[in-house]
């Protein structure tokens, strides 16, 4: 595996938590949005990451094994959770049923501080990583001129 592939694996890291801290700040954003277009309240969102193969022409051909196995992460769906809204009593909001209660949406705001920590963690590693591979190249350049 050469520079470029790892750079490849680490950015692909970056875009899935950038993916994830936007889905964050959504839910955060959301956490009392009662209407919807969809119609009731909002509802939290989650990506799901998958491995993906890192393509990289060059190396294949010069039979890389280790470069054919390297697999990156890409978002491959965003779900919407499904639990139920928090019903609570409050019947003078404008979307209180005839009981009085208000659907409000299942964001669980230290949930998702939490989320937003570990994503936070997760690019900043990456970000790391990425300067670190970076200095790699240059020294390879340095050495090799």
């Amino acid at each position: 595996m050469n520079v470029f592939s790892a750079m490849e694996i680490i950015s692909s890291s970056l875009t899935a938590q950038r993916t994830r801290l936007n889905l964050v700040a959504s839910n955060l954003a959301n956490a009392q949005t009662t209407r919807t277009e969809e119609g009731g309240p909002y509802r939290r969102k989650d990506p799901v990451f998958e491995s993906e193969p890192i393509q990289n022409r060059f190396q294949e051909l010069l039979g890389d094994r280790l470069a054919k196995e390297a697999q990156g992460v890409r978002v491959k769906d965003i779900v919407v959770d499904q639990t139920e809204p928090q019903r609570v009593y409050d019947p003078g909001h404008p979307d209180a049923d005839a009981s009085g209660f208000v659907a409000y949406p299942n964001v669980n705001v230290t949930e998702e501080m939490v989320n937003m920590i570990m994503a936070s963690r997760a690019y900043d590693a990456g970000a790391t990583a990425m300067k670190a591979m970076g200095r790699v190249g240059r020294s390879a350049l340095n050495i090799g001129g």
